[in-house]
């Protein structure tokens, strides 16, 4: 048997680099090619959490002063609003929606290196300065891992979890189980440069987003840039990281999982997996891609509000659906 030769060595080392960016696409610039064109953009604010940092906040009040509390945590290369910015009016119609740019993302906290722990604790941080004591808390593709993790570290916050798009972990091939630890060596080697990038462009940004509509995908192209590339590889290093495997199945809340069926990006399989691993979670499906909750919005977000409408009643918040209850599929 003929040796490999250092050129398919090599070869053999670099051909994820391919499925890496396939997979940065899919999870975030997919979602906004085109951009998301919306009846109205909502304002935010810049907000101080002590001692981490400041973020760009965007708080929607539900109905009532009492309407149950959802935070929405977005995809990899987007913002809080780019990704949810198609949901959020229909789910202010029964919830109190907030949604945050997380570290290393729009106008996010920029700190020394990204991790998903950070992002979690963040979240209880700005639930803190909000006065909210407990939340569902709801994750699209990353956003979903870091959801996981907010109920691992801060279990008494959490009243329930929407996961969708997301997995349990991401490196069970073996072209992610050779990528992944080479890209956490290169960002290592280049987190301070890429710190730097990514704090120069934040310094160039507005401190809220522009809500001129007289072009729509001037917003959505604006919003989508305000993450630097920079951003991305050390961000898909720590999402190489992540392993819920181990914990997962400890989740004690009410939980539905939300599969997206012909998604390439992160396979229906490993999504069905995250939903068997949780004992007592609904599993809800939406026929599109990893890109759905944009591109096929008029058929995803009705799902993950049935999704959304059980894990509320099942944490026993008192929540008037207008006749519109969900079932479970």
């Amino acid at each position: 048997m003929r040796k490999p030769d250092a050129r398919s060595t090599v070869r053999t080392v670099l051909a994820p680099a391919g499925w890496a960016v396939r997979t940065a696409v899919g999870a975030g610039t997919r979602q906004v090619l085109p951009p998301p064109v919306v009846d109205q953009l909502l304002e935010g604010r810049m907000v101080e959490l002590p001692g981490r940092g400041s973020t760009f906040v965007i708080d929607v009040p539900g109905t009532r002063p009492d309407s149950p509390v959802v935070v929405l945590l977005h995809a990899l290369a987007t913002t809080g609003h780019l990704s949810w910015a198609l949901a959020i009016d229909e789910l202010s119609r029964t919830h109190r929606v907030v949604t945050l740019d997380l570290r290393w993302h729009g106008r996010g906290i920029r700190s020394p290196r990204f991790t998903f722990a950070d992002c979690a604790d963040d979240v209880i941080a700005l639930l803190d300065v909000l006065g909210v004591e407990r939340a569902i808390v709801a994750g699209y593709s990353m956003g979903g891992a870091i959801a996981q993790l907010v109920w691992h570290q801060h279990p008494d916050r959490v009243a329930g979890l929407v996961l969708c798009s997301t997995a349990r972990n991401f490196r069970g091939l073996t072209r992610e189980k050779l990528f992944f630890p080479v890209l956490t060596v290169v960002t290592q080697t280049l987190a301070g440069h890429a710190l730097s990038r990514v704090e120069q462009l934040a310094s160039t940004l507005p401190e809220v987003p522009s809500l001129d509509r007289s072009d729509p995908t001037v917003w959505g192209r604006a919003e989508f840039r305000s993450t630097s590339a920079w951003s991305i590889p050390e961000v898909l290093a720590e999402l190489g990281r992540f392993n819920s495997a181990g914990w997962i199945a400890g989740v004690d809340v009410p939980t539905a999982v939300v599969v997206t069926e012909k998604d390439h990006t992160i396979p229906q399989r490993r999504q069905r997996k995250l939903a068997a691993s949780i004992e007592g979670a609904s599993l809800y499906t939406a026929p599109g891609g990893h890109a759905s909750i944009v591109l096929r919005s008029g058929t995803w977000v009705p799902v993950f509000r049935q999704a959304l409408a059980e894990v509320t009643r099942r944490a026993d918040f008192d929540v008037d659906e207008g006749g519109d209850q969900a079932s479970v599929c």
